[in-house]
């Protein structure tokens, strides 16, 4: 299942004056943009070439397409800023911001989403890639970001939304064990400490490989501080949901997750899953009229999971 925003724009539509402002970025105009499809945001998501021929990817938004993008654009020119050289990251050169429109200019990664579902070969490679981050943002180098308890505190509270408002139609196995998932879901967020920098929002769609199976993680505007082994088993959400690999044989398996507490594990997932489902009911947001399809595809992927860790 590849996430796709079908009503993205391009580049050709951003206002003369923000292609300018983007242009002095670059120090050259703008001779070709190529539009890049998955993730979410409605803005524009473009690979540039300037007529010397540097590359440059695009990204731009005003509120019109969406009332949060503009921000989120803003969070993640904060932190990719403060990334440090070593981190499998694209580097920032630079953001325009009018108050408007936000515009970011990262170095061009020439890579390719992975594949879905996922190839073995390039998810050995991601994994192993994730273990290496981890390892080297921790302690995490960027400290302007919250902790990811703080980050995911409203989040996490959605199951007592639903015991309060169940949805008209819900899993079936969640409103038979509503108590036990608010319960699992507040213990997750309490156990969810540490000092890694995590992505936070890590699929298929955040990451590109290259040809030599080096691995770049893109999109870093829900960036916080937590546990080591929380962006792979954010992953593996990814993993479940596109099907093909024993997602619960790979938590046993890899290093960062084997160590975690299982109980935490389990949280994560239990308060994932709340969220999920919380918001799957609500209207499609402006802009993005697939997301809520997508959040109750990741709803019920967690909640198949959750039950069968729920009888082992």
């Amino acid at each position: 299942m590849r996430t796709q925003t079908r009503n993205r724009l391009r580049w050709a539509q951003l206002p003369p004056d923000v292609r300018s402002a983007v242009e002095e970025i670059l120090g050259d105009r703008v001779v070709e943009a190529v539009s890049q499809p998955g993730g979410y945001s409605p803005g524009t998501a473009d690979r540039v070439r300037t007529a010397n021929g540097r590359r440059a990817f695009v990204k731009a938004a005003s509120p019109a397409q969406n009332p949060d993008t503009p921000d989120m654009h803003r969070a993640e020119a904060r932190i990719t800023a403060r990334l440090p050289e070593y981190a499998p990251t694209p580097r920032l050169l630079g953001c325009h911001d009018d108050g408007h429109w936000v515009a970011l200019v990262l170095t061009d990664v020439d890579g390719r989403h992975p594949v879905t579902p996922w190839r073995t070969d390039e998810l050995d490679a991601v994994l192993d890639a994730l273990h290496r981050m981890a390892t080297a943002l921790t302690p995490s180098p960027v400290t302007e970001v919250p902790l990811i308890a703080e980050r995911l505190a409203d989040e996490f509270a959605g199951w007592w939304r639903i015991v309060d408002d169940p949805p008209p139609e819900m899993n079936p196995w969640a409103r038979a064990h509503l108590d036990e998932l608010r319960s699992w879901a507040d213990r997750g967020l309490a156990s969810l400490t540490g000092d890694t920098l995590c992505h936070v929002d890590l699929r298929a769609d955040n990451l590109l490989v290259d040809r030599t199976g080096r691995v770049t993680v893109v999109d870093w505007p829900w960036a916080a501080r937590g546990p080591a082994w929380l962006d792979t088993a954010m992953l593996l959400l990814d993993v479940r949901l596109q099907g093909g690999h024993d997602t619960e044989a790979l938590l046993r398996r890899l290093p960062l997750t084997a160590a975690a507490d299982p109980d935490a594990v389990t949280g994560l997932y239990a308060g994932l899953a709340g969220f999920f489902t919380d918001r799957a009911r609500l209207p499609p947001p402006p802009g993005i009229p697939t997301l809520r399809e997508f959040q109750h595809a990741q709803a019920e992927a967690l909640l198949t999971w959750l039950a069968e860790r729920a009888d082992t």
